[in-house]
């Protein structure tokens, strides 16, 4: 689910941006034809402009600029046509069926009407404009060359395409802003870590201090497959587990995977916490995970993630946290060696969520009700509200008790909170904190979901990096043990992950050690003149302990008061 829209959205915004510049942005924004369309217009107000199909065609495949395109050619500079060569052809390597099954979720028919706002068929009128754009996108990707904006084109069921101009320009507002929103939030928090940086006297050599990227000197055990079942939610928690070879009990680190990824996705981060002396424990979600989403790419299922998920995934933690301190008393595999009143929560998107949900942050209706409105998603290009607004169908009388006193600490990668906790939700945090967002997430963008959310915990304890240049998916590792996975375009994940996850290894560990292992030694890890020693390009790190509203408000020229997710 998130590949597949993250596919999308990453796309969408790149080709929005450069085609209002070039003012043939209406003939790029995925709009065309299947059956007998000839020709797209683009109308502004009372005026309207055509262009065939064959012509950009021919331009696309040939180089050659046709008496219909010229028209166009003194409007636009050499390199943006170039532009829109490449991006006629660029290929977006999907499957067919997963195409179809992702259009039918919440997501599919979000991005549908979106687009459906701008792209219409001769009638003008919204239904049939979604549903031919619904089966364009379809058989265009199941063509051999890949889903590109040409076979878009080709596939489009209407003699003509209509494009809304103005509405097109409005929407390449809206994402030029969230982007360059979003740089200046990026560049703040690098301005405030260089600041941090500054006045930091440290007492050591950084140059001096172990590198945390090798392994720790503890073997670890075979990973071992636990089946535990929760008779009362009846679920079935397959969760991994990783035990260090220690002599007394060892702290334990829970990882929580996102929607479609699983517990193999961290084997790397969890070998080696294991390394250093704590005992991980990843259990998979069963109705948010691989397998799950496979059921929804085959058609088994409706959607990636009910919206029961929000309460089952940190009881998943509780439950299996308390089967083993069962086990920890009988079983010859734990006895005596888990610490579990020492335990720390990692978790990545809506793990992220997980692992905040279970250091004390609380569900939050009345801002989901807020952010929840048909005009509010209408309006936005947070993508993850379109998770967090399915909390709403969960019953709002209740007093969902998340929180588990046995963590001491929680680290949330690239989290979804700016409604299904909010402000309020996220004040409620005691515990230790560590917020890691990325740049260029399309998914829940930093801005949104993790820079501004940062400045709302009241906690002293907290830690926000940023990586520069990273992706949703930075950080999450190659599974080897399913074979249920959807794969990641390399686009999608973004440049050098594996710098990402060594930066991850690096933050994770003294963060750990020191909070839940208690181990002071670590605490000249977490700084930002220690990150700034070990940011390199292309995928830049920075650090901050603290950013207040008033500081991103100023960032941002004021206007944080006025930014939505």
């Amino acid at each position: 689910m998130n590949s597949l829209f993250g596919n999308w959205t990453s796309t969408l915004r790149k080709n929005f941006l450069w085609l209002v510049l070039s003012t043939l942005l209406p003939t790029l924004g995925m709009s065309n034809s299947a059956q007998a369309a000839e020709r797209i217009y683009a109308s502004y107000s009372a005026l309207e402009r055509s262009i065939s199909i064959n012509a950009l065609e021919d331009y696309a495949k040939k180089g050659v600029i046709d008496d219909d395109l010229a028209v166009y050619q003194q409007y636009v500079q050499p390199q943006k046509l170039q532009e829109l060569r490449r991006a006629l052809l660029t290929p977006i390597k999907v499957n067919s069926v997963a195409v179809s099954q992702f259009l039918y979720t919440p997501q599919g028919k979000f991005l549908l009407e979106r687009l459906g706002e701008i792209i219409k068929t001769e009638s003008r009128e919204a239904k049939p404009s979604f549903h031919a754009l619904r089966s364009a996108l379809i058989l265009a990707s199941a063509e051999p060359s890949g889903l590109t904006l040409l076979n878009l084109l080709r596939k489009y069921p209407s003699p003509s395409i209509h494009i809304d101009l103005a509405r097109s320009l409005g929407i390449a507002g809206e994402l030029e802003k969230l982007v360059s929103e979003t740089n200046r939030a990026i560049a703040a928090v690098s301005q405030k870590s260089n600041t941090e940086a500054a006045i930091i006297q440290p007492s050591v050599n950084f140059s001096q201090l172990p590198d945390l990227r090798r392994k720790g000197q503890f073997a670890v055990k075979n990973k071992e497959t636990l089946k535990i079942f929760d008779l009362a939610r009846n679920r079935l928690l397959l969760t991994d587990v990783y035990l260090p070879n220690v002599s007394t009990p060892a702290p334990v680190i829970v990882i929580s995977h996102g929607v479609g990824s699983d517990s193999g996705n961290f084997e790397y981060l969890a070998t080696h916490l294991a390394s250093y002396g704590f005992a991980v424990i990843v259990p998979n979600h069963p109705g948010s995970d691989a397998k799950q989403l496979r059921s929804l790419l085959d058609g088994r299922a409706s959607e990636a993630a009910k919206p029961q998920e929000f309460v089952d995934r940190p009881l998943d933690v509780k439950h299996v946290l308390d089967e083993l301190e069962m086990r920890n008393k009988s079983d010859s595999r734990f006895k005596g060696h888990l610490n579990l009143q020492q335990v720390g929560v990692i978790g990545q998107s809506f793990g992220g969520y997980t692992a905040l949900a279970l250091a004390g942050a609380k569900i939050n209706f009345q801002q989901l009700g807020k952010d929840c409105t048909k005009q509010a998603l209408k309006d936005t290009w947070n993508l993850s509200l379109l998770l967090q607004c399915q909390a709403l169908q969960l019953p709002n009388n209740q007093d969902y008790k998340l929180r588990d006193e046995r963590v001491k600490a929680a680290i949330a990668l690239n989290p979804i909170t700016s409604s299904i906790f909010g402000e309020a939700g996220l004040k409620e945090i005691q515990t230790p904190v560590m917020i890691v967002g990325s740049s260029d997430d399309t998914i829940a963008p930093a801005l949104y979901e993790q820079i501004l959310p940062f400045s709302w915990i009241a906690n002293t304890q907290k830690y926000l990096v940023v990586l520069e240049g990273g992706t949703h998916f930075s950080t999450i590792g190659e599974s080897k043990s399913s074979n249920q996975q959807v794969g990641l375009p390399s686009e999608i994940v973004g440049d050098n992950p594996a710098q990402a996850r060594q930066y991850l290894l690096r933050m994770s560990l003294p963060f750990f050690e020191t909070y839940v292992a208690q181990t002071s030694k670590y605490i000249p890890y977490l700084n930002a003149a220690y990150v700034k020693t070990i940011s390199n390009q292309p995928v830049g790190l920075s650090l901050v302990q603290s950013l207040t509203t008033t500081e991103l408000a100023q960032a941002l020229n004021g206007q944080v008061k006025e930014v939505k997710p």
